[in-house]
């Protein structure tokens, strides 16, 4: 309001000024990348509530470049970006689908589909790739991942003007770029991302502003639903298969976590539409973790995670603020500030695998939460169903899944696994051939018992089968085998029909070229 063109947008390279005047500036979405990332809604002078933030910020785009390119300062990293490739280490969505599939799902070719993909694939060790490109990867995954929850923020709150302020911008080109592109690409060109030229002196404005106010004293800390950010409680409540049908369970969530991360919107039978993804999904995960601790399978991942400590290498706001944590906004003091951010060595050695692992799988798997959170509240469901080679029945990913969307929602939102889960992309391929018209196959019907019949919020079913239940399924097993051997017995003999036919037309073509030829 003071400073004439003090807010800008920066574009392909382009920076451009902004007029504001007073009258056309509020509300608007001010999103404070530190260590940690704050987002706060701005409705007027003085008035303000941070509204959410993330804990994939500043500090885990700085400490995760100290591990594996060994910069000294975040200056350092920012210069290594601006030189690097980030193509060869991040899958885009050609690499996956292939140019068709692309085009079918209304997908770019060049789409990022995982940040760190290749890596899985590769033989390639940490030593094997160039600081560049492993900067340039970071800088990517991180921006774009920032950009993309400031724009769920702004959509959930009807807000259209966003500004990004905050030390870990310092003015960058390619920082600023990369906000600017993502948040247009989320938005559909209804955003457009807006810096500061003075950006590094907010915290000290608001500190002088806010001195001496008596609201900030005697601030008790609200009990939080969710005592510890890696201890936290899980959902209590298991719905068993027999609470769900053809009724209740639509609309859903579906949240597939492979490479990257798909969100489809479930309306009914045979109706859905992916509706957003995430470039931060399982591939980043393991594509991370063998970089940073030589790992060579997710399992083996996973039971690193297991006997690690994420708080060896994580930022709570404990840490920042203290025991008594951030009263003023309600952060308990074990709550996470940034993944990564206690990181203040780039030797790998210094720090222990199982702990970096720790720290890898906390900080993505709530990543993922948070963002199916503000997409089902988006689209107003109630129920999120995870999927993906990435989940797969391993109890540590479903549980800091349950975690985060229990702490997100405040328990609004349920979370769902499938047990059978591993069969969806193969019951999705015989859908798909009964959509192009083959039919016969009663795919409807198998697809409604596996997502009626198997849901389950983190426990397995337990209780084994009746004797006649286990009768009942010999019976149903013996009368479909009676069935496929008659369908068998038909499809022979219309072989064998076909068989004849083709002879004879065989020898009828030999008599036709013989005629010819005389």
């Amino acid at each position: 309001q003071n400073v004439p063109g003090a807010a800008f947008t920066h574009m392909s390279g382009k920076m451009n000024s902004i007029d504001i005047s007073p009258d056309n500036l509020f509300p608007y979405l001010l999103v404070n990348i530190g260590s940690g990332v704050s987002i706060l809604k701005v409705t007027g002078n003085g008035k303000f509530e941070r509204v959410t933030g993330t804990h994939i910020g500043g500090g885990t785009m700085f400490g995760l470049a100290k591990l594996l390119t060994g910069c000294k300062s975040y200056d350092e990293f920012l210069q290594l970006s601006q030189k690097g490739d980030n193509f060869v280490l991040d899958l885009v969505v050609k690499d996956i689908c292939g140019e068709l599939a692309c085009q079918k799902q209304g997908l770019s070719t060049s789409t990022l589909a995982s940040s760190f993909g290749k890596v899985i694939t590769s033989m390639k060790k940490l030593a094997d790739y160039k600081p560049e490109d492993l900067a340039s990867a970071l800088l990517s995954a991180f921006t774009y991942n920032i950009a993309q929850i400031s724009f769920l923020v702004a959509s959930l709150l009807g807000l259209r003007r966003v500004f990004f302020g905050g030390s870990y911008i310092r003015g960058h080109k390619s920082t600023m770029d990369n906000i600017s592109y993502a948040l247009n690409f989320w938005s559909e060109s209804q955003m457009q991302a807006s810096f500061l030229q003075h950006e590094g002196y907010l915290g000290a404005l608001g500190a002088l502003m806010s001195y001496g106010d008596p609201r900030d004293e005697n601030l008790n800390l609200e009990e939080s639903q969710e005592e510890n950010s890696h201890e936290a409680a899980g959902p209590t409540d298991v719905t068993s298969a027999d609470e769900h049908n053809d009724s209740n369970i639509f609309p859903y969530l579906l949240v597939n976590i492979g490479s990257g991360v798909s969100m489809i919107e479930v309306i009914g039978k045979g109706k859905f539409e992916r509706i957003i993804g995430s470039h931060l999904g399982g591939g980043t995960i393991l594509g991370l973790a063998r970089l940073l601790t030589g790992c060579s399978s997710y399992e083996e991942f996973l039971d690193l995670s297991r006997r690690g400590d994420n708080l060896a290498v994580d930022l709570t706001v404990g840490d920042i603020y203290g025991e008594r944590g951030y009263p003023k906004i309600g952060l308990p003091a074990s709550t996470t500030a940034a993944s990564f951010g206690k990181v203040n060595s780039g030797k790998l050695s210094e720090y222990k695998a199982e702990d970096l692992a720790a720290a890898l799988l906390n900080s993505f798997t709530y990543n993922i939460g948070q963002i199916a959170y503000f997409v089902a509240n988006l689209s107003g469901l109630k129920r999120i169903f995870f999927r993906g080679a990435y989940v797969c029945g391993h109890e540590k990913t479903m549980d800091k899944i349950s975690r985060s969307l229990k702490y997100w929602s405040k328990g609004e939102v349920q979370t769902t696994f499938l047990c059978h889960e591993g069969f969806l992309g193969t019951l999705g391929a015989f859908w798909s051939y009964e959509n192009m018209g083959i039919d016969g196959l009663a795919s409807h019907e198998v697809i409604r018992e596996v997502l009626l019949g198997a849901p389950y919020t983190g426990q397995f079913p337990s209780s084994p089968l009746t004797r006649e239940q286990e009768n009942g399924g010999n019976t149903t097993a013996e009368a479909e085998m009676e069935r496929l051997r008659r369908d068998n017995a038909v499809l022979k003999s219309e072989l064998e029909r076909l068989q004849r036919e083709n002879t004879e037309l065989k020898a009828r073509l030999v008599k036709s070229d013989e005629a010819a030829t005389l």
